[in-house]
């Protein structure tokens, strides 16, 4: 039983992490975060910090799964409320520059963030892919346009916009996804 209160605590000190670095990967961007400033606000060493993770990638990692916990669930209203929680990004342009960069990292499939990466996307197009299916079936959308398709490209359309976003001080995080989802496909506007 003592066990089980070790593992605990051990638990929720790395939940405790998880949620300072992704406040402090928020407030500081990607760059300008360092291990050292998540320890000294959890109270431990780098080390300390490490113990809880297998490397700097992997915490990286649990950060944007923390990222993604942490943003409305996309149980309904999928593309809506997708579009909503890219329009949330704003507000965290630290974060927007830590998942475009652990994206291009993930490219290398030994990369920590890779399986985790590849399995988000898949699990985002089958949402996706449900709603867009529904939306057929209820004559809101074109039964003609492939589900699978058009599931890659909302997402490929939202990745883009936070892609062009970091590197153009003109370009709409929420402006490209907002044009696809109601303008194009005509879906109602919140």
């Amino acid at each position: 039983m003592a066990r089980d209160g070790v593992y605990a605590k051990g638990r929720l000190k790395r939940e405790e992490i998880l949620d300072v670095a992704l406040e402090v990967f928020s407030d500081e961007g990607y760059r300008g975060t360092s291990l050292r400033t998540i320890a000294a606000r959890c109270g431990l060493t780098v080390a300390g910090v490490m113990h809880y993770f297998d490397s700097r990638e992997d915490l990286l990692t649990q950060v944007i799964v923390r990222r993604d916990q942490t943003g409305r669930p996309l149980e309904r209203d999928v593309p809506r409320t997708l579009a909503e929680n890219v329009r949330g990004n704003a507000g965290r342009p630290g974060l927007v520059e830590l998942f475009v960069s652990l994206t291009a990292a993930a490219r290398d499939r030994e990369h920590p963030a890779h399986e985790v990466l590849a399995q988000r996307y898949a699990g985002l197009c089958a949402m996706l892919r449900e709603d867009l299916l529904a939306r057929q079936e209820a004559g809101e959308i074109p039964a003609h346009l492939d589900p699978d398709a058009l599931a890659r490209l909302i997402i490929a359309t939202a990745d883009g916009a936070q892609l062009q976003w970091m590197v153009d001080d003109g370009a709409s995080l929420e402006g490209p996804l907002d044009t696809l989802l109601y303008d194009v496909l005509g879906l109602p506007r919140p």
